[in-house]
């Protein structure tokens, strides 16, 4: 049986998508009527929704409301206490976890290859057959069919464009960005039918996230995922599903669509909510005035009082109340660098690094990971001590570093508890509040405050940090990877806390929404220890970036112009014995290298060829390349001698 993606509590979609359903391709999944909960908590409450094949599907919702509990029972990891989820036979998925497990004494690259399972016990079982098994056409047909002979290509391929460390190296010594990006490789790696990618986006820089961007949107089958890069949804998401008390919402388009879309349902809502209660405020005087009832007329108009009253209004959407404490007042000096550089291990990261933060200044860092941006940060706090330069504080500025791998939480205590420090009272500046008040502006609710920290979701965990680092004060915020597990409504609202912030704010960041909405300077690591600072938001830095470059394309344009100008001026002169000799014979040393790198490709396109190759396929890749740079050199010495010898004679 077949369900299909509905609206369980209110059916809205945009109007100019409302046809699109009607052509809907077949379901690969569906989920029917699913219901969860852990504890007193209902995560999925009669949820419904089927995936069809080429659908993008952004999934979004509060934390913990559900989204990762959601991704593991379509992916098969986790039962629900009710309903059915049902997958088109032999569908194979390919499934990013937020709490991925790697083989910890194995490589990066026999970690990533394990995400191909299925298409290496294929491989296995034919290598092992013998010659004359009937069985090996059909295994050689169902391998080529998976392109299982490229398998390594494409793993060094997606190493290589999500920047994640080398093949070679061994799991147990990489860091946790690190780890992540592998897990991403590896589930991208088949080219599964159905792809469920959790929190994607993380740990990857921006570079990586647009070629991550560019896969997606030419991926051919379905894939479901949850992300708060909002840049990222709008651009490879089809359908938006948001998972709100327990039911799916289902809007068609990508999240401005949504948002949209989202924004008129809510107002459809309220308009409806208005007519309810005046309804029930005009019929409620009828039912004081009138007598008792006795005919049918008048107990129907009661009956339908009744039955108004007892519906309940639609459920709100309640947004975090992210509260920073006033910034006590910074002197002229905040922080200082002068001819700040780094270096490990003979490589530098950055050199004459000069920068003065000012008042109300708010710096994004950006650029790909491992180019020194952390380091720059602990440069900053004095938790390093910079090869050369110097870093100078000011004596009233207040740092509040909130790190990569953020706070240590207690999972034994409350939320009250770890928060509170022993305190009923956050101080904020001149006021004071309960603790109980400032933790509800977090969205935890009475029940979720006496909760242990160890059942909270990762986005709860998220939220009980920044209200633990946030009440700390300061007037300098450093923030390292701040967006990372927020939900989108918390995002939202940590961004208009820090634009209305006085003090200064210093955040390493690889979300080009944050940085375009919260930052008035960009400061990037462009690799090669290059460091540039630009005033302006992140499109105004790439801006500047493209004609930056398209300054120095013309830079080198223009030299080579003149080289050749002075070339033009030399005297002509005749070619040597040797030269002459060369010239004569280049065709045909041009004619044999081409025929024999043809060969070669040929070779390549034979359909055993990896089997017969399977031990030296990359060295001849190699040699293939070798050959295509050496006749591209053929060409251009033949053209060298050939000007030279026509200049003189003409």
């Amino acid at each position: 049986m077949c369900v299909y993606a509905g609206i369980v509590r209110v059916t809205f979609m945009a109007k100019k998508n409302q046809s699109s359903n009607m052509t809907q391709s077949a379901a690969i999944a569906s989920a029917s009527e699913l219901g969860m909960r852990y504890g007193e908590q209902v995560l999925l409450d009669g949820a419904t929704l089927a995936i069809h094949e080429g659908e993008r599907i952004g999934l979004v919702g509060r934390n913990g409301c559900g989204k990762s509990t959601f991704l593991k029972i379509v992916a098969g990891e986790l039962k629900p206490d009710s309903g059915k989820l049902a997958h088109r036979k032999d569908l194979i998925i390919g499934y990013l976890h937020q709490t991925f497990e790697l083989d910890e004494s194995a490589t990066v690259m026999e970690n990533v290859l394990s995400g191909a399972k299925h298409i290496t016990d294929l491989i296995e079982e034919y290598e092992n057959l013998d010659a004359e098994s009937n069985k090996s056409g059909d295994l050689l047909d169902k391998i080529t069919h998976l392109d299982g002979w490229s398998l390594e290509q494409r793993a060094e391929s997606l190493l290589n464009h999500l920047h994640a460390p080398a093949a070679e190296n061994q799991v147990a010594t990489l860091s946790g960005g690190e780890k992540r990006r592998v897990a991403l490789c590896r589930a991208l790696l088949a080219r599964p039918d159905f792809l469920i990618l959790d929190e994607p986006t993380n740990h990857l820089d921006t570079e990586a996230i647009e070629w991550l961007e560019v896969f997606l949107s030419r991926y051919k089958g379905a894939c479901l995922f949850v992300t708060h890069d909002r840049y990222f949804l709008d651009r490879i998401a089809t359908r938006m599903v948001e998972l709100f008390r327990g039911e799916f919402i289902s809007y068609q388009g990508n999240y401005t669509d949504y948002l949209l879309s989202r924004a008129e349902r809510m107002a459809t809502e309220e308009l409806q909510e208005h007519k309810r209660q005046r309804f029930l405020k005009k019929e409620l005087d009828w039912v004081r005035r009138a007598p008792k009832a006795r005919g049918s007329k008048a107990k129907s108009r009661i009956d339908a009082y009744f039955e108004v009253a007892d519906k309940d209004a639609p459920e709100q959407d309640l947004d975090v109340d992210l509260i920073i404490p006033p910034a006590p007042r910074l002197a002229n000096k905040i922080i200082e660098l002068r001819d700040v550089g780094m270096g490990f291990d003979g490589r530098r990261l950055f050199d004459h690094l000069d920068l003065d933060l000012e008042e109300g200044q708010r710096i994004g860092i950006v650029g790909r990971n491992g180019l020194g941006k952390s380091t720059l940060i602990k440069i900053m706090l004095g938790e390093l001590q910079a090869d050369r330069g110097t870093v100078e504080i000011g004596k009233r500025t207040q740092i509040n570093y909130v790190d990569q791998n953020r706070l240590a939480l207690d999972d034994s205590k409350s939320v009250w508890e770890d928060v509170g420090e022993g305190s009923e009272h956050v101080r904020l500046g001149e006021e004071t509040i309960s603790l109980r008040s400032y933790l509800k502006r977090f969205l935890f609710t009475d029940d979720r405050i006496n909760t242990k920290i160890e059942l909270l979701s990762g986005g709860e965990r998220s939220r009980v940090l920044l209200a633990k680092i946030l009440k700390r004060g300061g007037n300098v915020i450093v923030l390292d990877e701040p967006t990372n597990d927020l939900d989108l409504g918390t995002l939202r609202m940590l961004e208009e806390a820090l634009t209305t912030y006085k003090g200064c704010v210093i955040a390493v960041s690889h979300d080009r929404y944050f940085l375009n909405r919260v930052c008035n300077g960009i400061l990037a690591f462009e690799g090669d220890g290059v460091v540039k600072y630009n005033v302006g938001n992140y499109d105004y830095y790439l801006e500047k970036r493209e004609e930056r470059g398209q300054g120095e394309k013309a830079s080198v344009a223009a030299g080579a112009t003149e080289s050749k100008q002075k070339k033009a001026q030399q005297p002509a002169r005749k070619l040597k014995w040797a030269e002459e000799k060369e010239l004569e014979g280049m065709e045909d040393v041009i004619l044999a290298a081409e025929e024999e790198a043809g060969a070669m490709e040929n070779s390549f396109a034979a359909a055993d060829f990896y089997e017969k190759h399977k031990d030296d396929w990359k060295e001849l890749e190699d040699d293939l390349a070798v050959k295509k740079k050496n006749i591209v050199e053929l060409y251009a010495r033949w053209e060298e001698l050939a000007s030279l010898k026509s200049a003189y004679e003409g």
